[in-house]
């Protein structure tokens, strides 16, 4: 038993596209692409486009303790 043959993978593309249509796959692969273009593109961008952190501080989230003690169950 080995891997799939080209005649497996034509299958396999040719179900795909009865499946989706071509348009929908079309649409997904510039979709895909775009996304690509635009991650490698933020990566090329140097650090000092990068927006400056604001002067104030930020504000502190004040949260709620709750305060308990856990103790084990004796079993019967």
């Amino acid at each position: 038993m080995g891997g799939l043959s080209i005649w497996h993978w034509l299958i396999v593309l040719l179900v795909v596209v009865l499946i989706f249509g071509t348009k929908k796959l079309r649409n997904i692969g510039q979709d895909l692409g775009g996304a690509v273009k635009g991650f490698k593109e933020g990566m090329k961008s140097p650090e000092s486009d990068a927006p400056a952190p604001s002067a104030e501080a930020p504000q502190q989230v004040v949260g709620q303790t709750i305060e308990g003690e856990a103790k084990k169950e004796k079993t019967p």
